[in-house]
């Protein structure tokens, strides 16, 4: 299982404390197929504003910009692309934290005349938990859009496909707002999955020996608590992002942020279902579970409450002492055997006036 990135407000990194190579003993970095020495530079483009473009070295981003809008997709823990990164004209100090900090939450804040966003998306790479959701940090401006990631998200590397076969976005804007799209395909794709696999539990529950399907039930909740701690802030992330007034959003892209939102929404709406859903079969099964010990340890009950006088009057004539009634009579043993067998009958009578059985 992939080792989770931790969830709580981004913490900026000192500006004093030079960078390093070496990541956290708690993240495990998944090599992806684009960048397999896990140089600085993901991948870049050179976007020629209509669906194509053109891939970018390390040293063609470094040197300076294309002629067109450029993104660039960066490896932020390498020491070269942090470097790179304090360098360009218009990334900020606070952008430049956010856009190498350890620890995010998806957000979206204007900054000037860009839009620094942190999302999170499903985790597709092999071995890993697909809840542990995977962080991109965005910075958007006019001409340019730059993400950085410690772990591949499969999301880039579709981005990086469709320019590839000419089916791209156009702009930086129109990038950013596919990219927030495929995010929440993928997410949506899960949520689904996890609510079908809570719906079929629901017959498992009316299952003889339903305690595996308890235990699957009590990991489709956790799955669901996980998703949902960044589902429901990238949908916040998403809305705002939707109606900020910035010259780097255009209208058309803001009413599709919106929609993407709304989308999260219904997709966090399912998820509280399925959570709600999984509670109620976990709270029938633990129902039947406790309705099928109740019923046991009522029959033990009854046979308890029915041989526990036998056993004192077998007890009794058992003793050996002198005076015991009927010893020296060759019919005793009638005579204590037909006792027994009216007061069973007589118990029995008891029990089923007062509705014990």
């Amino acid at each position: 299982m992939s080792t989770h990135e931790t969830n709580r407000p981004d913490t900026p990194q000192a500006a004093s404390a030079p960078p390093s190579d070496a990541l956290p003993d708690d993240v495990v970095e998944v090599l992806p197929s684009d960048a397999p020495d896990n140089g600085p530079l993901v991948v870049g483009f050179c976007l020629d504003g209509r669906g194509g473009a053109t891939e970018l070295t390390w040293e063609q981003v470094r040197d300076g910009p294309c002629e067109g809008a450029v993104w660039v997709h960066l490896h932020f823990p390498n020491v070269e692309a942090r470097r790179w990164l304090r360098h360009q004209p218009g990334v900020e100090e606070v952008v430049y934290e956010a856009l190498v900090a350890d620890e995010t939450r998806p957000r979206a804040v204007a900054q000037g005349s860009g839009l620094m966003a942190n999302l999170r998306g499903v985790n597709l790479n092999p071995g890993a938990d697909p809840e542990d959701m995977v962080s991109i940090r965005i910075w958007l401006e006019p001409g340019r859009i730059i993400t950085a990631r410690r772990r591949q998200l499969s999301s880039a590397v579709d981005m990086r496909a469709a320019f590839q076969r000419g089916q791209g976005p156009e702009t930086p804007a129109q990038l950013f707002v596919l990219l927030a799209e495929r995010l929440a395909d993928q997410t949506s794709d899960m949520v689904e999955s996890l609510a079908d696999q809570v719906d079929s539990l629901e017959a498992a529950a009316a299952l003889d020996d339903p305690r595996p399907a308890r235990r699957v039930l009590a990991e489709c909740r956790r799955q669901a608590v996980a998703l949902r701690r960044f589902i429901a802030p990238q949908r916040d992330a998403l809305s705002r992002a939707g109606h900020e007034r910035i010259a780097v959003l255009d209208d058309t892209d803001r009413l599709h942020l919106r929609e993407i939102a709304d989308r999260l929404t219904r997709v966090v709406e399912e998820l509280d279902a399925a959570r709600e859903r999984a509670q109620v079969i976990q709270e029938e099964i633990a129902s039947r579970m406790g309705e099928q010990l109740n019923r046991r340890i009522y029959v033990l009950s009854l046979v308890a409450g029915v041989f526990l006088p036998l056993s004192f009057l077998t007890g009794l004539f058992g003793i050996n002492v002198g005076g015991i009634p009927g010893a020296e009579n060759p019919n005793g043993f009638i005579w204590v055997a037909g006792l027994l067998a009216a007061l069973l009958f007589s118990l029995a009578v008891l029990f089923r006036w007062v509705r014990w059985m």
